[in-house]
């Protein structure tokens, strides 16, 4: 137990600074002061974070661009899965687009999540969280305890919300993998990529099946944070402009 005593910590202050949070919102708020700073709290962290993802789509973005001379190598050395690894390797490594390197950001950012969801889900940080409310739903309820009144509803437009990040994450994945032509690094025809490259974008949809179990105060961190993800993933990742090429005066 006293090896998650500095998890216990950083909770009991994530917990106070919602409070706080609260207590300044509710003036403008009212009984909705809990959950808007339960989102308001999100992207707070979200920004703390944002510089790790800027970093992954950065180090994504040179391995896309040298998609081209992968493929070629899979083509050389089809029968030669070993040498095949090899050569992409010291392709990324000669680039400065380590693969490997491209996992670090989401590995920093699991005990800053870890924090949230156990702040949200669990009464950790004696705030009292789960006890609040919005439109009449304690935060603690859970879609077992019945959908009757207000429940039912708001629990339904979160989950839909939620189903929608879902599905629009997945494209936006299914595309990503097929620009760069590597999963997390790995040819797309060494072993066990085909079918990685079938599950990863089916992952945002794991997100719903986790919100059934989860109270109302995780389930507005959950639309949040998957929220901010969405919007974030579309920015970083948007089509770069292509410079036009200066005009050959002797033409």
């Amino acid at each position: 137990m006293l090896a998650f005593a500095p998890l216990r910590g950083a909770v009991g202050a994530a917990g106070t600074a919602l409070s706080w949070l609260t207590d300044l919102l509710e003036p403008l708020a009212g009984t909705m002061a809990t959950a808007a700073a339960i989102v308001l709290f999100t992207i707070a962290v979200r920004l703390l974070i944002s510089p790790l993802t800027v970093a992954q789509v950065r180090g994504e973005r040179r391995r896309a661009a040298l998609a081209p001379q992968v493929r070629d190598l899979q083509q050389r050395y089809a029968d030669d899965p070993a040498t095949l690894q090899r050569e992409v390797f010291a392709l990324y490594r000669s680039a400065g687009a380590n693969p490997i390197a491209g996992c670090l950001p989401l590995l920093i950012q699991a005990p800053f999540l870890l924090v949230l969801y156990r702040l949200f889900a669990t009464s950790e940080g004696g705030t009292g969280l789960l006890d609040e409310r919005l439109a009449g739903v304690t935060l603690g309820h859970h879609l077992s305890d019945g959908v009757t009144g207000a429940a039912g509803p708001l629990f339904a437009v979160l989950l839909a919300v939620l189903l929608a990040v879902a599905w629009w994450s997945s494209r936006r994945a299914r595309r990503a993998a097929a620009a760069v032509g590597t999963v997390a690094g790995t040819p797309t025809e060494g072993p066990g990529a085909a079918v990685l490259s079938r599950l990863l974008p089916l992952l945002p949809f794991t997100t719903v099946l986790v919100a059934l179990v989860l109270p109302l105060a995780a389930l507005i961190y959950l639309v949040t944070t998957s929220t901010w993800s969405a919007i974030e993933q579309a920015v970083l990742r948007r089509p770069q402009a292509v410079a036009p090429r200066p005009l050959d005066r002797n033409v």
